[in-house]
């Protein structure tokens, strides 16, 4: 973990973006539909960043759409999909089956564990949560071992530390002070073991707001702030706004057909041709979408009508 003393880390999307580099150990916060930086990874594809490794727990949208996007180069997760809504993910199973991307499947506690090596500031720590798995054959890393104590087999993994952790929080101040409501998924663990934190957040609060709700993180973990309103759609970010289900309905129809598909109908409407949020907001359905999502806090009923959507 680093030390940040700016006072002031607010920076623009593009800023931010330019602090990630190719070949980055990428930690992705959020998780499968829910918070996740996305806005930040359609910026990182405007920029053409390349060979990015990706780290996470359990994940769906963000993976596949930046597999999708063509910056990743490896995938170190435990689950990539879109669950029972729209099963696998279609542009990460391709990625993965054609060699763009290398698989380095792993298991939650194993992650949690390395990220808190890192965490703490040690090399490396026994687990035996992946021990008799496959999985140990995409690890060249870990290392069997006798325990000396008990005499039973052990893996030592070495910490992993991220180049940087994108994470996007409901608030945050300029001093980079945050505010992530539950759950935090691996957030905190992802911010507490990376080199860098990049955070977008839903709104920027002033500083006397902030320590009256309670920062979640200090400001001296953060190293840059980036004010990005709907910057996790179409994941959730609750309490402003639900999962949009339609709209992710239209990614999966393209990314499933091909690569040139999601490109062609995809990629090029909301990424390549988006300027700014306020046009990407316009081409997902404008202030009509963006009332509709954030609605479902107005019954049980209301929230339940969005997952309906085709």
């Amino acid at each position: 973990m680093g030390v940040f003393t700016d006072r002031n880390k607010l920076v623009t999307m593009e800023k931010a973006a330019s602090m990630i580099n190719d070949g980055d150990i990428v930690a992705v916060g959020g998780g499968l539909c829910m918070r996740e930086p996305i806005a930040l990874l359609r910026e990182l594809m405007r920029q053409g960043r390349r060979d990015l490794h990706l780290v996470g727990t359990a994940h769906g949208f963000d993976v596949d759409f930046a597999c999708g996007g063509g910056i990743v180069g490896a995938v170190q997760e435990t689950h990539v999909s879109f669950e029972q809504d729209f099963g696998l993910a279609p542009n990460y199973r391709r990625a993965c089956e054609t060699g763009q991307v290398k698989i380095r499947e792993n298991c939650c506690n194993t992650i949690i564990m390395q990220l808190r090596a890192s965490e703490f500031g040690i090399p490396f720590v026994p687990v035996r949560s992946i021990k008799g798995s496959d999985e140990i054959k995409l690890h060249p890393e870990f290392k069997p071992m006798i325990d000396p104590f008990t005499g039973k087999k052990i893996v030592l993994v070495p910490a992993l530390v991220p180049d940087v952790a994108i994470i996007h929080a409901q608030k945050a101040d300029i001093h980079g002070n945050l505010k992530i409501m539950p759950p935090y998924v691996a957030d905190v663990l992802f911010i507490r073991a990376s080199k860098k934190v990049i955070v977008t957040a839903e709104e920027i609060i002033p500083e006397k707001e902030m320590i009256e709700e309670g920062p979640t993180i200090p400001y001296y973990e953060t190293t840059a702030v980036v004010e990005a309103p709907f910057g996790a759609h179409p994941t959730s970010c609750y309490p402003y706004y639900a999962y949009d289900r339609e709209h992710i309905s239209e990614y999966i129809k393209s990314a499933g057909e091909s690569a040139e598909a999601f490109k062609e109908r995809y990629l090029n409407k909301y990424v390549y041709g988006v300027k700014s949020p306020e046009e990407y907001l316009e081409k997902i359905g404008g202030k009509a979408k963006r009332d509709r999502l954030a609605s479902w806090k107005e019954s049980q009923e209301r929230w339940m009508e969005l997952f309906s959507y085709e």
